[in-house]
């Protein structure tokens, strides 16, 4: 609450999610703050902020959703801006991180995408990270400054608990959720499934089995 009670914090967004931050502006009773974004003819992004931040503690709402490329560029831009302004702390807010996939070398000559996107982060000036259901809990490693890994399955529980569901069965759609799909299942005393898939190309999976039992 040390924040919130602070005269000095200001919460920001770029343009993934405008509506979430508007809504988090007014649970916590304050102003988005003001800033634009603008193209250069060639396409370059440029953004201002319009507004003293000098001394701040800022948090951006950023996901680094589709497209993804321009989301990621929006952010880094707008921290690097924030910086230079002369805020005492950069805090990013991703519900959805982007590149999470890309987490390992399957196969060989393969990026770990994810820890490029760690390393981007950390070199535009952020000083801690918030993010919602990493797709794997080892990309909290990846990064050098705080990270707060916040999940979305205590929610999750509650609004189906209160649906008073019957036989509910909680599948996973691959094998790297299972670990979520269990904590879920274990709040509703549930069984859990999962479906067995294959990736033969990027971004076009293969199902080949469901494991476990949904008869009915």
């Amino acid at each position: 609450m040390g924040y919130l009670l602070n005269d000095k914090f200001k919460l920001f967004t770029v343009r993934s999610n405008p509506l979430l931050t508007k809504e988090v502006a007014s649970l916590l009773g304050c102003e988005v703050g003001k800033s634009s974004v603008k193209r250069f003819s060639d396409g370059e992004v440029q953004i201002n902020i319009e507004e003293s931040v000098r001394g701040d503690d800022i948090f951006i709402v950023q996901s680094t959703d589709q497209p993804g490329n321009e989301h990621v560029m929006e952010l880094l831009i707008m921290i690097d801006a924030l910086k230079r302004a002369s805020a005492r702390t950069i805090n990013v807010v991703i519900p959805y991180f982007g590149y999470a996939r890309q987490d390992r070398k399957a196969r060989s000559r393969e990026p770990i995408a994810a820890k490029l996107i760690a390393n981007l982060l950390e070199t535009s000036g952020a000083d801690r990270i918030l993010t919602v259901d990493l797709h794997a809990p080892q990309i909290q490693g990846f990064f050098d400054i705080p990270l707060d890994p916040l999940q979305g399955i205590p929610i999750l529980a509650r609004y189906f608990q209160a649906k008073q569901l019957e036989k509910p069965v909680v599948i996973a759609p691959n094998t790297s959720g299972l670990g979520r799909a269990r904590r879920l299942a274990e709040y509703l005393d549930a069984p859990i499934a999962f479906v067995d898939k294959r990736h033969p190309e990027p971004g076009i999976p293969q199902a080949v089995n469901i494991v476990g039992e949904v008869k009915d």
